[in-house]
């Protein structure tokens, strides 16, 4: 196991509900370990995850599925 952690930054404004929808779906996907958004930044979320099982492009592009412009941030 190789856990990392990756900044992802989103553009739009997300409502508490679509945040938690967006962590509960990265939480779903393997070895990711721990996605959270932080109060008072909501448009970024931090994700803890295995690099071993998942790749950060698979992260940024599981946030674009749900229809949000992101990047990554210091990946």
């Amino acid at each position: 196991m190789n856990l990392c952690d990756v900044l992802v930054h989103i553009n739009e404004e997300l409502s508490v509900e679509q945040r938690n929808a967006l962590e509960e779906d990265m939480r779903a996907l393997p070895g990711v370990v721990a996605p959270r958004f932080n109060p008072g930044r909501d448009h970024l979320m931090l994700v803890a995850f295995d690099s071993e099982k998942v790749t950060h492009a698979s992260l940024l592009g599981r946030v674009r599925t749900h229809g949000y412009k992101a990047q990554l941030v210091g990946a």
